[in-house]
């Protein structure tokens, strides 16, 4: 690790706060008693599932395009997601008048697929096993002279997506420890800047899925790395690696990413929809499923956790109603 300047700065999270006044929610932190009382502890939820287009990424995306010029903004804008990303860019676009492109894989959620074209988006579909999504969409990009909005990997999107931690510790300003879900890691770089200015002695913690190693394996070597995409439950998390830009971020200011197993996050999706009636998406629940199945202590703190999304599909949705709910409380 050096002294270089982060790419992301708390100053950058306070314009990006401007730019989204009046064009982003304000979502509510949640809590729960028996909850608190079942684990010993204060947690305060922070309910992005509740966002416009049902994900944090409408804080990015809303960001990164007011940023542009106008007349090149005029050109369109392509982006490449799973889903949130591609909804949250979609939206913005319709909101500012943009034409979009999004590029998503054929197995993407189809409530995910359907709302990005519901947004008004054109949507290129691929393989997420075998094509680059990323190269598809700079050809795009360039042959259409539109500009090319990536998911995490853009210190706009990241400065957007750390409004969420911002607007939290507004609301709770004395946590101990933030939870943040991580896939290409500008929710958790965000998040990381805002708290530490909020907060400068907090602990912060991000999460992943258990087979994938892409956040874990990039802090400990100090480089991205590429891995296999993960077949996991967590769509929101099957990103091959992290971004060059989020990394410095995560070296410099989270203590540790740790991996959840499918199996524990659909439970907690269960128990957030039976027992809280909030319905949280596998990649959104993956940081509280991660609190309830023991693997971080948080004995006599108070606790800030980013539900990152509630964009999921019904089967999944169905399936987790029916799971076998170890975590009941």
């Amino acid at each position: 690790m050096t002294d270089a300047p982060l790419p992301v700065t708390n100053a950058d999270i306070e314009v990006a706060a401007q730019r989204l006044a009046g064009m982003v929610g304000r979502t509510p932190v949640l809590t729960s008693r028996t909850l608190d009382e079942r684990l010993g502890a204060s947690l305060f939820l922070k309910a992005e599932h509740l966002q416009r287009v049902g994900a944090f990424k409408i804080r990015g995306a809303v960001n990164a395009l007011t940023a542009i010029d106008r007349s090149v903004r005029a050109r369109g804008a392509v982006a490449f997601s799973s889903g949130n990303h591609a909804q949250a860019v979609a939206c913005a676009c319709r909101i500012m008048g943009v034409p979009a492109t999004i590029v998503m894989p054929t197995d993407a959620p189809p409530v995910k697929l359907a709302a990005t074209r519901a947004y008004g988006a054109e949507v290129v579909t691929y393989d997420r096993y075998t094509d680059d999504r990323a190269a598809i969409a700079r050809e795009i990009a360039t042959h259409r002279g539109a500009t090319l909005i990536p998911p995490f990997d853009h210190a706009d999107v990241i400065a957007g997506q750390g409004t969420a931690a911002r607007e939290l510790f507004a609301d709770v300003p004395d946590l101990d420890l933030l939870v943040v879900p991580v896939g290409g890691g500008g929710l958790l770089a965000g998040s990381a800047v805002a708290a530490v200015a909020a907060a400068p002695g907090i602990r912060i913690i991000g999460f992943e899925p258990g087979g994938r190693r892409a956040a874990r394996d990039a802090v400990e070597q100090g480089r991205v790395v590429e891995v296999a995409v993960p077949r996991t439950v967590l769509d929101g998390q099957q990103t091959t690696h992290i971004g060059h830009l989020a990394l410095p971020i995560l070296q410099a200011h989270v203590s540790s990413i740790v991996g959840v197993d499918d199996d524990v996050v659909l439970q907690t999706v269960r128990t957030l929809a039976v027992r809280m009636k909030q319905v949280v998406e596998p990649s959104g629940a993956c940081g509280l499923a991660a609190i309830l199945d023991g693997r971080i202590d948080v004995a006599r703190r108070r606790v800030g956790v980013l539900l990152s999304g509630g964009n999921i599909a019904p089967d999944v949705l169905a399936d987790a109603l029916t799971h076998r709910d170890d975590l009941a409380w």
